[in-house]
């Protein structure tokens, strides 16, 4: 997700040894001024930011330890700015927050991502009031994002939007929801009309907390317009959409210090799990290539069961692990969203990102044949991968529509990604996993992976 700007600071932190001189890091401070301009982070910022990391590396001494230091500490002082990180509860319940935004920022899905977000990794009741009746297609649209996540939404065409607002916190009082999610309405442009309409709403909401949903395609024009809600609304945070889309990706270094606000959520993916907490220090340490170790705990605790964790660990290490098991972790992986966005928080491994692209389990063509494979065998082949013999291969292929060269390559690669899987479970697993991981970074390619 942050694959550019890592790359900058990596090239940046190349051109300074452990100890070195002035010269070295005027050359490392100007290749980091040039990589961050061209990110597209705000000019100010970065002046800012280079003379803060010069001053800070003279004063402890010139050297790589002691620009790493200056520059992640001057990183987390830029994207630190004074109110709340994530998602804060109110004291009593329901928590209300009301989605502001301009037509076409993402408002919308933005609204079903954290209502996802919110379901899933805080097993938070959440109740949505589709309170934007001026785009068409807008509660139809939450109509669908509600049923494919499971969540209430309280909608009504004919009503006003202040009547839905009201309704929604009536039944979330009488139904004790956790959260109310309102999205409020958009316009292409900001106007009199629109700022009339979210005064208004805003009022019967009395909302905990208002997120102003900001495209990053937009790069700088995404900042000024928070500014106006900012000014004429109130803004208590921001969700930067779309991030996965922006190559520059520097909107997000500036965004919180220019318009005053934290940046609290990214966009960093299609799907509904692909929404991230934005909190500073964890950022940072994605930023320097460290990982973001505490954010994939708390994003893989609240999918993986544990139990059925270890139950899968026992059949790896015997050598028991089949085609059933497989599918149930496909299912579990789906939930965790972008794999390139995981990737990111290992530490070590964001410079994968590029090599490997970004798996999608509903749509990649190598998926599909897979689950096809599995779709046609019968149950106790399922259970049993050894009793495939050649003539069972053959009906198979037939009913996954492949051929049966096509049908023993992914038989032979769930074989070796099961032995692989096995010798990793041993004893000395985490030492041949670290020396495949080192081989990956240098150059190596993905053992086995599939072509």
């Amino acid at each position: 997700m942050f694959d550019s700007l890592t790359d900058s600071f990596r090239n940046a932190i190349g051109k300074i040894r452990f100890h070195d001189d002035e010269k070295a890091l005027k050359k490392a401070t100007a290749e980091l001024k040039k990589s961050l301009l061209k990110a597209d982070v705000y000019h100010k910022i970065v002046k800012d930011l280079i003379t803060s990391v010069e001053n800070e590396t003279k004063k402890n001494g010139i050297g790589k330890d002691n620009f790493l230091r200056a520059l992640h500490g001057e990183l987390t002082s830029v994207l630190t700015v004074k109110g709340n990180q994530g998602f804060v509860f109110a004291p009593k319940p329901p928590t209300v927050v009301l989605m502001i935004g301009l037509q076409g920022s993402g408002k919308t899905t933005t609204t079903g991502k954290l209502a996802y977000f919110l379901k899933e990794q805080k097993k938070k009741k959440v109740l949505i009031a589709a309170a934007d009746l001026q785009r068409l297609a807008a509660v139809e649209q939450l109509r669908q994002i509600c049923s494919q996540i499971g969540v209430e939404l309280v909608a009504d065409e004919n009503a006003t939007p202040v009547e839905i607002t009201k309704r929604a916190l009536e039944k979330a009082e009488k139904e004790l929801y956790d959260v109310v999610l309102i999205d409020s309405a958009g316009r292409l442009a900001i106007d009199d009309e629109l700022m009339e309409e979210l005064a208004t709403v805003k009022k019967a909401a009395d909302p905990d907390e208002l997120f102003y949903v900001a495209d990053a395609m937009t790069g700088q024009d995404a900042i000024r317009t928070a500014e106006t809600f900012k000014e004429k609304i109130g803004i208590t945070g921001v969700v930067l959409s779309k991030f996965d889309g922006d190559s520059k990706g520097g909107v997000a270094l500036g965004l919180s210090q220019q318009v005053g606000v934290p940046l609290r959520f990214i966009g960093a993916g299609e799907k509904m799990p692909d929404l991230e907490q934005f909190i500073p220090e964890r950022i940072v340490s994605r930023l320097m290539g460290a990982g973001d170790i505490e954010g994939l705990a708390e994003k893989t605790a609240a999918v993986i069961d544990e139990k059925e964790a270890k139950r899968i660990g026992q059949k790896i290490k015997k050598g028991e692990f089949n085609f059933n098991d497989f599918l149930e972790q496909m299912e579990q992986m789906k939930k965790l969203g972008s794999m390139k966005s995981l990737l990111g928080m290992i530490p070590g491994m964001s410079g994968l990102t590029k090599q490997l692209g970004d798996l999608d389990f509903d749509n990649s063509d190598e998926i599909k044949k897979i689950k096809a494979l599995i779709s046609s065998m019968t149950k106790k082949e399922r259970e049993n991968p050894d009793l495939l013999n050649n003539s069972r291969k053959h009906r198979i292929a037939t009913g996954a529509g492949l051929d049966q060269v096509q049908v023993n390559r992914i038989l032979k690669q769930f074989k070796n990604a099961a032995k692989m899987a096995k010798k990793f479970s041993g004893k000395k697993g985490m030492k041949q996993m670290q020396d495949m991981m080192a081989q990956m970074q240098g150059g190596g390619g993905f053992p086995g992976m599939m072509r």
